[in-house]
């Protein structure tokens, strides 16, 4: 069984998917509307918000004669705590970097 971390990043992996998910970040869409912007059919378009519902980045529900999708953000929360510790390894090396690079226009700004 894939872990969730793992569906996660397989689905955004996608330029499409991702491009999806954007377009739900501003607000609930039918699958006809996410497709308005792609030069694909409403069936890939499904099949893509398909695989964006099997790593639980989205939701569909029921609205008359719609099923709009819903994007859901725990999957990116988790995406966004895995990465702290990799955040504080490039921060902490910019910091390390911003010092020397101070160092050396210190000596460089010396007299000679």
């Amino acid at each position: 069984m894939i872990d969730q971390l793992s569906a996660t990043f397989a689905a955004l992996a996608d330029p499409t998917r991702r491009a999806l998910l954007d377009r739900l970040s501003r607000g609930d869409a039918s699958i006809g509307e996410l497709a308005e912007p792609f030069d694909l059919t409403t069936r890939a378009i499904s099949k893509h918000v398909a695989v964006l519902e099997s790593a639980g980045l989205v939701t569909r529900s029921r609205d008359a004669q719609k099923r709009p999708s819903h994007i859901r953000i725990e999957p990116l929360v988790d995406i966004d705590l895995w990465l702290q510790s990799y955040r504080r390894l490039w921060t902490g090396r910019f910091a390390r970097l911003s010092v020397e690079l101070e160092k050396q226009q210190e000596q460089d700004n010396e007299p000679s």
